[in-house]
């Protein structure tokens, strides 16, 4: 069956300090399908924007909130787009610090906020002395939209630069203490990679608990290629503190890309005998 398949790279805006890796694994993954005998083009977000494509078969790594809702229109109309744009939309972080403990995911406390904040005297506190606060909606596009406060006066200037920067909500979020692991995950292909980010400790803990939180966070979220972030605690207890949709694999893009390449075909060619 000659599939043609159209894949969609990420703006550059959405990629902070990850252009180039982003930008690797699309097309070491696009390449992979040709290998597999599929005609593959790569576009950017703007051509999803001025559908200035006509492929039916998608795969892409898009999170600007306007070409996700056009691609969600375009899957609406029948397309095949993986990730979903639903999935993505659900990893945009006042969705995802909502679905995951919903659904029974270990989860740090989060709590959404509007801005601007009518009286920041009433805004909730946490147990611990430092807390993070997020920018809502996307994933971070500047590095101070996820910054670690130790007081209400610095919290309260990361929530004047937000309102100074249009950010509508942010996420107020407990800290976990712990060794962080990164990790990165492909559907149905037995690929599941971590490494420590930041390990202080080192504690034991059980593999296989990480990766099913891990796959059922993004069964959760409806995710198909992703990775996302974890704490280890000194009792070796598993949280998850994020989910990324298509992260760059960075470590790992060429053993990935080959896992990502045949899900695709998988599926497309499943979606395309249906």
């Amino acid at each position: 069956m000659n599939l043609k398949l159209a894949g969609i790279s990420r703006q550059a805006d959405y990629s902070p300090n990850h252009v180039e890796n982003d930008s690797l694994i699309i097309r070491a993954t696009a390449d992979e399908l040709k290998k597999l005998g599929i005609e593959v083009s790569v576009y950017g977000e703007r051509e999803v924007l001025n559908s200035s494509f006509k492929e039916q078969l998608i795969f892409s790594m898009v999170q600007g909130p306007e070409a996700i809702e056009k691609l969600l229109e375009i899957e609406n109309n029948g397309a095949f787009v993986i990730n979903s744009p639903k999935s993505v939309m659900n990893c945009y972080r006042t969705n995802m610090v909502k679905l995951l403990p919903e659904n029974g995911i270990p989860f740090p406390k989060s709590i959404i906020i509007k801005i601007p904040c009518e009286d920041e005297s009433k805004l909730p506190s946490f147990e611990s002395s430092k807390y993070w606060v997020k920018r809502g909606g996307v994933h971070a596009v500047h590095r101070e939209d996820v910054t670690l406060v130790y007081s209400e006066g610095e919290r309260n200037n990361v929530l004047k630069e937000f309102y100074r920067r249009e950010i509508k909500t942010a996420v107020l979020q407990e800290h976990l203490e712990g060794d962080v692991i990164k990790f990165y995950a492909v559907k149905d292909s037995g690929f599941f990679n971590w490494y420590y980010l930041n390990g202080r400790y080192h504690t034991e803990f059980n593999n296989n608990n990480l990766q099913k939180l891990a796959s059922k966070s993004a069964e959760v979220l409806g995710l198909s290629i992703y990775g996302g972030d974890a704490i280890i605690s000194q009792e070796g207890d598993i949280s998850i503190i994020d989910m990324n949709d298509w992260p760059s694999f960075a470590p790992v893009r060429n053993e990935a890309s080959k896992h990502i390449a045949k899900l695709i075909y998988n599926m497309a060619e499943k979606y395309v005998n249906k």
